[in-house]
């Protein structure tokens, strides 16, 4: 028997699958199909780490256990190419942006490769490719005909030093992450995708879906659908002040107003106000922090009251102080709020910072203490002709009243805010629209798509901020597709979540020129029947594809309504010091050391068996030489199995070869690859104890083996002349009846502690196993001289005797 070398076997199926192709997804409708769908990767310049494998080869799993079972089965792969990481990298290090994906990418392959999964190479995308954003920006241009593409001037994050806009991830405690210079809110015109237009729709369709919870739960805050009503404040400047609010049965509690500090109110008023001043400071202090900053919890609460303006509470004539905060985000709602201290904690905390009145509504706490928040019951107090009734009934009357004296009215909102589409950067797909001053923005002819992303060497953002596209006169400047006359091009690019947003539609028809895929494929391979991904991307990324797919579907482009059937996610793999691999940290486990020293079958074996797939687990080196002796082991069974005159499974051996595939085959679907590997290595026990496998047991074996452990299956079954490649079996089935233990082993305890272990008939009945019990002579011993009060006995698992 030769050695088991995983050096010279592995490249050597890996050549071979992709030589004979036999992991390319067929358009055959005749087969069923099975679509499983990985989160494409980002190629970053430090390639795989250990951990990136674990959700690819979790997936690969069950694409190869699909296609033993019969499925056409599509399982592409890609690259999600451009965005900032890229352009950052390049920045800094001088190299032009698309020379660093291409390096990037050939990196990347290469270890995916080396792992072995099915992935079917000739459907492989790239979003930097033109003729993949051909159709990113096709999709935008139906969009921006339908008005759910548009510009708004909105405050965006400004790098005083970079002198250019920084994405939210770019700013780190108010600094710019790149050169620690201070950053600002400035105003500047975006792109905005009106997502919000399909909220209720991404929120009530998630019910039709097979996600795991958590996933549905994340989606759902995102979202964020809340019922309440609009309300309007009058103020003694005369005009109104509009609020949202959940709990309109609390407006007797309302005892201040707070706007976001870019209100346009605050200008209407500015003759009016007499601490101008202090307000504009504010204002220039809130401008350079970011959303996130401004909204966290458990930051210290500002704010500066407007002398000079007055809000009017509608249930009581009250005139009550409005105030600026900077917790108050124009972008969210109608840029203001009431405030009810008595039951909001952060309302309650800017009430004490200054000495506002706090009103007690709803029965049930001290609000002279703390905010009495757990109210969404109870009975109302302190609240004039709400007095006395319970919370939903409040709720109720108000609403019905607001609507009554025409100052509001019962309203549906979502905190989910329309998608800023926009980046003053070069790397990414060029937005298709022209600026003429006589028709305003033009989209560019479909037939002049796409508008490719023009080599420069400039790509460092402007002083002004804009993109360095813009620098490029000779291709600013364009004839207006419209007059004619002088125009010019968007100098905006798009997020790289634009690529992102589509992707699994183009794996279905991925070279086809006339359109983003044809029907035919779009109907066969949609929808995706398994997407696996990171719990980081269940809002933005998984929220943005289902939102583009909708639309897709609105007009006709797709023949579904949701892009994914079933979604699940995966924990991360951390270092072994227990924290999330990094270059910093120096914990980085490299896979191609990995694959060196052990093979790329230990490695995937390991990755899931390290612990349960959708939680974290930390790595551990000593731990993976135990997967490698496992596969050392099943790779000597080739000596018995040759040598030996028994045909089929050996009738003692049935019932563990059944109940084994049993477990496998449900494990695996239910993404506990964890136990499955445990029950094989459970069965290899069994099949050594009793002196090697037969050809069939080892058959079997290596059926069940093979969608975790490829490359060496694959040899096995070469060597062993079962005939074919492994790829092109069935996977093997279970007989339920003869998953039935033969025996089971049962404690026999006395006064419930632990005697003796019996092996027992699992069939035996109640009378039988407590006089084999009682026959032990270990128990009967221990009975001696003593009188039985009571026998438990628990079917296959336990005796007790109490004495």
């Amino acid at each position: 028997m030769t050695p088991y070398d995983p050096k010279t076997l592995e490249p050597k199926w890996q050549r071979r699958w992709e030589e004979s192709g036999v992991f390319h997804a067929k358009q055959d409708r005749s087969l069923p199909k099975y679509f499983a769908l990985i989160e494409f990767p980002y190629p970053s310049g430090y390639g795989l780490h250990a951990g990136h494998p674990r959700p690819y080869t979790g997936l690969d799993i069950i694409a190869r256990k699909r296609r033993l079972q019969g499925y056409n089965v599509l399982f592409p792969i890609g690259w999600d190419a451009f965005g900032l990481p890229t352009e950052n990298f390049a920045i800094k290090n001088h190299v032009h942006p698309a020379d660093v994906t291409a390096a990037n990418i050939a990196h990347f392959k290469s270890q995916a490769q080396s792992l072995g999964f099915s992935f079917d190479w000739s459907r492989e995308v790239n979003t930097t490719d033109p003729a993949y954003y051909h159709w990113t920006q096709w999709i935008f241009l139906q969009m921006f005909r339908r008005g759910l593409a548009y510009k708004k001037d909105m405050p965006v994050n400004w790098c005083t030093s970079c002198k250019c806009v920084l994405a939210n991830e770019e700013v780190v405690n108010g600094v710019c992450e790149r050169c620690g210079s201070e950053v600002i809110q400035k105003n500047k015109s975006q792109w905005m995708l009106k997502i919000t237009e399909y909220a209720q729709r991404l929120t009530d369709d998630l019910d039709e879906l097979d996600f795991i919870e958590r996933v549905k739960t994340q989606q759902r805050n995102w979202i964020g659908r809340s019922t309440g009503a609009q309300v309007t404040f009058q103020t003694t400047a005369g005009d109104d002040l509009e609020i949202y609010t959940t709990r309109p049965d609390t407006l007797f509690g309302a005892t201040y107003m707070v706007m976001s500090p870019e209100h346009p109110l605050i200008e209407a008023w500015a003759g009016r106000l007499e601490n101008l001043e202090e307000i504009r400071a504010y204002q220039r202090e809130a401008a350079k922090k970011s959303d996130f900053e401004r909204t966290e919890m458990n930051k210290n609460k500002t704010g500066v009251r407007l002398l000079g303006v007055q809000a009017v509470n509608p249930v009581n004539g009250e005139k009550i102080p409005i105030f600026l905060s900077d917790y108050v985000l124009i972008s969210y709602g109608t840029g203001a709020i009431m405030a009810v201290p008595g039951h909001d904690e952060r309302d309650w905390a800017f009430a004490q910072v200054y000495g506002l009145p706090i009103i007690e509504v709803v029965a049930g706490g001290d609000v002279t203490k703390a905010a009495f928040t757990d109210c969404a019951t109870g009975v109302m107090v302190h609240s004039g002709f709400l007095t006395g009734l319970s919370v939903e009934d409040a709720k109720k009357k108000i609403t019905g009243w607001l609507s009554e004296q025409g100052i509001g009215h019962e309203k549906v909102n979502f905190k989910l805010r329309d998608w800023v589409f926009a980046r003053q950067r070069y790397w990414g797909e060029p937005v298709p629209i022209v600026h003429c001053p006589q028709c305003g923005m033009v989209a560019l002819p479909e037939s002049e798509l796409p508008l490719t992303l023009p080599r420069v060497d400039q790509y460092e953002q402007t002083d002004d901020g804009e993109s360095p596209l813009a620098l490029l006169t000779d291709w600013v400047s364009t004839a207006c597709p419209q007059c004619g006359g002088p125009a010019k091009r968007e100098t905006d690019t798009m997020p790289q979540w634009a690529g992102s947003s589509w992707y699994f539609l183009r794996y279905c028809d991925p070279h086809n020129g006339q359109a983003l895929a044809s029907p035919e494929a779009l109907d066969y391979w949609m929808p995706v029947d398994w997407y696996n991904g990171g719990m980081e991307h269940t809002t933005l990324h998984l929220l943005y594809s289902r939102f583009w797919h909708k639309f897709l579907y609105d007009i006709g482009a797709v023949p579904c309504p949701e892009p994914y059937q079933k979604r699940t996610s995966h924990g991360m793999i951390l270092g072994e010091d227990g924290e999330k691999m990094s270059k910093s940290r120096g914990n980085v486990v490299d896979p191609d050391e990995i694959i060196r020293m052990y093979g790329a079958d230990t490695l995937r074996l390991y990755e899931m068996f390290i612990g349960d797939f959708e939680k974290t687990a930390p790595w551990n080196s000593a731990s993976i030489k135990g997967c490698r002796r496992f596969l050392e082991r099943v790779w000597a069974l080739q000596e018995a199995a040759a040598r030996t005159q028994e045909k089929g499974i050996r009738p003692e051996l049935e019932g563990e070869f059944h109940r084994t595939i049993r477990k496998v085959s449900l494990d695996t679907e239910n993404l506990k690859h964890n136990t499955a590997i445990a029950a094989l290595m459970s069965l290899l026990n069994v099949i050594t104890e009793s002196g090697g496998a037969t050809r069939e047991e080892l058959r079997i074996f290596l059926l069940l083996l093979n969608p975790f452990a490829p490359h060496m299956t694959e040899e096995l079954w070469e060597l062993l002349s079962f005939g074919g490649r492994i790829t092109d079996q069935r996977w093997p089935a279970y007989d339920e009846a003869k998953c039935a233990a033969q025996t089971a082993e049962i404690l026999v305890q006395i006064n419930g502690k632990g005697r003796a272990k019996l092996t027992l008939p699992a069939e035996i009945s109640q009378e039988e196993a407590l006089a084999a019990a009682k026959a032990e002579p270990k128990i009967a011993e221990a009975l001696a001289g003593k009188t039985i009060r009571k026998e438990l006995y628990v079917k296959g698992r336990l005796i007790n005797l109490v004495v």
